[in-house]
């Protein structure tokens, strides 16, 4: 289950419609019932609530998902770009620890981030909204 107010319009989520689980993007929320409108992968758009969404873990396909291009370093680290924004992974494939910034906001993550809280960590430090890239 994901928190409402940890969502945000735009994120990418998985919902379990008919008893199946499916990924889709946050398209509307609404505040008075606590629920959320998922556009999913045939693009239909059907309301959840928030214990019929779970995250999805952030991980190297994700990140090439959004957009994102590798660059393998000397010391074994590796980072990962988009634009100005950058992440680092002092250790290739452990994303339990990240450093993300964007010009002089830094931020030291020591826990394994979901899609949807790198999403809502970029869009605070861009100000942009972190979508799929086009295939």
């Amino acid at each position: 289950m994901i928190k409402y107010n940890e969502l945000k319009v735009g994120d990418i989520v998985m919902a379990e419609y008919d008893g199946v689980w499916k990924e889709g993007e946050v398209i509307d929320l609404n505040g008075d019932e606590k629920q959320v409108c998922v556009q999913i992968e045939d693009l239909q758009e059907f309301w959840f609530e928030p214990q019929q969404l779970k995250s999805i873990l952030l991980d190297e396909a994700q990140l090439f998902r959004l957009g994102f291009q590798k660059h393998v370093n000397d010391d074994g680290s590796v980072k990962y770009m988009h634009g100005a924004f950058r992440v680092l992974l002092p250790n290739a494939n452990n994303f339990g620890i990240v450093d993300i910034w964007y010009r002089e906001d830094k931020r030291h993550i020591t826990h394994h981030m979901t899609v949807h809280e790198f999403q809502n960590n970029y869009l605070d430090m861009t100000k942009v909204h972190l979508a799929k890239a086009e295939a």
